[in-house]
């Protein structure tokens, strides 16, 4: 069934108790992507008034061909262990696909690829796996990510950092950088300037403030995100958001400023945004985005990711990668043929 509007607490309480938990499948994520295009379907399989499994299924709507792609972003939500569930839920996702004539529905479940069983249970309700490109980042949503263990008291937990690091988190205090965690919506147009300024000197594409302004009042309010800023004398040189559900903490869209950066604000960021996120109950710290590692060594375009990333003692994590479960093998060609020629001319996006 479809959850409607006044259950949303009960849908994002479900979710927030997923092992995997992301702000990707809350609620409130469908109602940021409903501006850009995307219809949100909050499927869900419910037994005796309560969820057992659900899907936030984004709806798009394919030019020119009068079908649609469904997409379930970092779901679905459910435990793979349990094949009749599964079931169930892809019946109810079936079931608008044939209303809606959808050609297929993507996934990409954030769980690591040695859980073998769960790509197992994909093949057996017929998903295929979608091919990577190694170059990028693997996928829709990163497939290779670098994630920190928060459980450690802070002490601990500092001590594990690359040494150049803890060096780097003391430099950028002894020259007067301050982070700021209390960032409100008056603070967005600095935070958009500094991504700007990031975009353009890393070679990839940023929304519209808009969108941010709306993420900003959907999900900071909800308890499921934070504007974080580092500033030297009252102006903003660094900032970034932090997504939270359950007992996961996301880093996303990082921006810095050209100027400042020998006072390693990004490092002080990172350490700030760790430690408000144990507070607040988190255990795992996800650094999203890296280049795949082929023998512990990461491909030489994105490398510089790994090693920033790696320094804060996150380990390196390949997840299942993008699945697909075709409704229409016709369509599903035509589709498949227009998203690579597409992707050819597309530039890279951040976050």
């Amino acid at each position: 069934m479809l959850i409607p509007d006044h259950r949303q607490d009960e849908w994002n309480d479900f979710v927030a108790g997923w092992p995997y938990a992301t702000v990707l499948q809350s609620y409130q994520w469908g109602q940021l992507k409903a501006a850009t295009g995307w219809r949100p379907l909050p499927v869900a399989v419910v037994e005796a008034g309560r969820i057992r499994a659900c899907a936030l299924v984004l709806e798009r709507r394919l030019p020119h061909l009068g079908r649609s792609l469904f997409y379930a972003p970092r779901g679905p939500v459910v435990d793979f262990a349990d094949p009749e569930t599964l079931s169930r839920l892809l019946e109810e996702i079936g079931g608008l696909a044939r209303e809606r004539r959808a050609v297929a529905l993507k996934v990409d479940p954030p769980i690591p690829g040695e859980q073998t069983e769960v790509s197992c249970a994909l093949r057996r309700a017929r998903f295929r796996p979608v091919q990577y490109d190694d170059r990028g980042l693997g996928g829709t949503q990163p497939r290779w990510v670098m994630k920190t263990d928060l459980r450690p008291e802070p002490e601990e937990l500092l001590s594990r950092f690359k040494s150049k690091w803890r060096y780097n988190i003391g430099l950028a205090s002894r020259k007067g950088v301050v982070v700021r965690r209390d960032c409100s919506r008056q603070d967005l147009p600095a935070f958009y300037e500094l991504l700007l300024v990031t975009a353009r000197r890393d070679g990839f594409t940023v929304r519209s403030r808009q969108y941010f302004e709306r993420l900003y009042d959907l999900l900071v309010p909800a308890g499921m995100a934070k504007l974080f800023a580092a500033e030297h004398e009252g102006q903003m040189i660094a900032a970034a958001i932090l997504f939270r559900m359950g007992r996961q903490a996301t880093y996303v869209y990082g921006a810095s400023s050209n100027q400042h950066r020998s006072r390693m604000p990004n490092h002080l960021l990172q350490w700030e945004m760790m430690q408000c996120a144990r507070e607040q109950g988190c255990t795992v710290y996800d650094f999203r985005g890296v280049a795949r590692e082929v023998g512990g060594e990461p491909a030489a375009a994105l490398g510089g990711l790994n090693r920033f990333k790696g320094g804060f003692a996150a380990r390196y994590m390949e997840y299942v990668g993008e699945w697909d479960l075709v409704f229409s093998p016709t369509w599903y060609r035509v589709y498949a043929l227009a998203r690579a020629l597409q992707a050819r001319r597309r530039p890279a996006q951040g976050d």
